[in-house]
């Protein structure tokens, strides 16, 4: 049973209460998919300290620096005191203490793309980054075939995600997005379904940012590559997949941090508590 299955007869009740929001297969995968990605991303960010530039192309050799269409990295100031940077094209942030240069283990400057907080190992260890790395695409992969699978079988992605047409209106969008910034949450019936933005949100995750790390990162690999050479020739070369890669990774980043948000401003020991045990408190609507 999901949020767009149930309905009440007769009037609105006065009082909260619960309902069953996710199901088991929905949460068991959810938290699956959460400690995969975490891992993911963990040593993903080690894996690219390696290399920390992006090429489009066939291009990515070291004597390609003019063709790095992002770069992080760190450089000396005209006093002699190291920065680091972030470039993009033509535009050039600096990024000290954040990404190029941050504190090392000693507490001293160290020049590394992403600092040893943000990877695992936490050290520059390209074997086991690379080792955890394979392991939790495959977790991820298959854990995404369950889900993908129990939401085709049981109407869960067409029912609770896919947008309907009249939902997909400017007008509707734009309520949508004014109301997430006024933080007025919906009460009552409206809070047991997801709204266009949590559609789309979901969706974009679910259908394409997820689907684009797997088949980069299958690409990527020289086993899968020499067996599969098509997913590399779709991607345009092992540079460009690695930049759709990181892209992707990014993106989902973003998602991850704004759903976190969205979840302490919403009520977070509901809505952890619904992911949890799957009960899900509504609230009546406050009158107008």
């Amino acid at each position: 049973m999901s949020a767009a299955d149930i309905s009440i007869a007769g009037p609105a009740p006065t009082t909260s209460y619960l309902f069953h929001r996710h199901a088991l297969l929905v949460r068991i995968t959810h938290w699956i998919n959460a400690l995969a990605i975490l891992f993911l991303l963990g040593t993903g960010l080690n894996i690219f300290n390696a290399h920390p530039a992006l090429y489009w192309g066939q291009y990515g050799a070291d004597d390609d620096d003019a063709r790095r269409w992002l770069e992080i990295g760190s450089a000396d100031s005209p006093d002699g005191k190291p920065y680091g940077f972030l470039r993009i094209g033509s535009l050039t942030v600096h990024t000290t203490s954040l990404l190029g240069i941050s504190a090392g283990a000693d507490g001293q400057p160290q020049a590394i793309a992403y600092p040893a907080w943000a990877t695992f190992p936490s050290y520059r260890d390209l074997a086991t980054a690379r080792n955890f790395h394979f392991f939790f695409a495959w977790v991820l992969i298959l854990n995404g075939l369950t889900y993908l699978g129990y939401g085709l079988v049981s109407g869960h992605l067409r029912k609770d995600l896919a947008p309907r047409l009249k939902e997909l209106s400017l007008r509707n969008i734009g309520h949508d997005i004014v109301q997430h910034a006024r933080l007025k949450f919906p009460k009552g019936e409206e809070a047991k379904r997801y709204h266009i933005l949590q559609k789309l949100a979901y969706g974009g995750v679910v259908v394409v940012l997820i689907p684009g790390v797997i088949f980069t990162g299958l690409g990527m690999s020289p086993g899968i590559n020499a067996a599969w050479p098509w997913i590399l020739e779709l991607f345009g070369g092992r540079p460009s997949a690695r930049s759709i890669h990181w892209v992707c990774a990014n993106l989902i980043m973003v998602f991850i941090i704004v759903h976190l948000l969205m979840v302490v401003l919403a009520g977070p020991y509901n809505e952890i508590r619904s992911m949890i045990t799957g009960k899900f408190r509504v609230d009546p609507e406050t009158a107008k």
